[in-house]
């Protein structure tokens, strides 16, 4: 849970800060917050995820997109999962894309771009 709120964070971010996304899958607002399907099925059932455990290409990552990762590892990334979950569930992007769902049911909306970029921005200015 604590990883897809951390990939959560660097896109939104990558969006106020790069003006770009970061990465191309969808973020969903599913009943525990922001999940990307992708990422959660690449992890389905391990409580740990461990550095052997992610594929990918760090290599395709540029400077900015780092520097942005790292930014929001250092304010994060101290959080606690619960902690990280909370947050998600109070701040109007999910908020928004959950719109006409109960507690706990499940929902596939998108979370767009547009609302993170919005949302993060304004807390950018403040």
């Amino acid at each position: 849970m604590k990883l897809q709120k951390l990939v959560y964070y660097s896109q939104a971010w990558s969006l106020v800060w790069d003006e770009r996304p970061m990465f191309s899958e969808k973020i969903k607002a599913w009943a525990n917050g922001p999940v990307v399907g992708e990422l959660y099925h690449a992890h389905k059932g391990r409580f740990l995820v461990k550095a052997q455990h992610v594929t990918g290409n760090p290599s395709a990552l540029d400077a900015k997109a780092i520097a942005t990762i790292n930014a929001v590892l250092k304010f994060y990334g101290g959080k606690t999962a619960q902690w990280l979950s909370d947050l998600t569930h109070s701040e109007r992007p999910w908020v928004e894309a959950r719109e006409g769902l109960k507690p706990g049911e499940s929902g596939g909306s998108v979370i767009t771009h547009a609302a993170m970029a919005e949302y993060y921005g304004s807390l950018k200015k403040n």
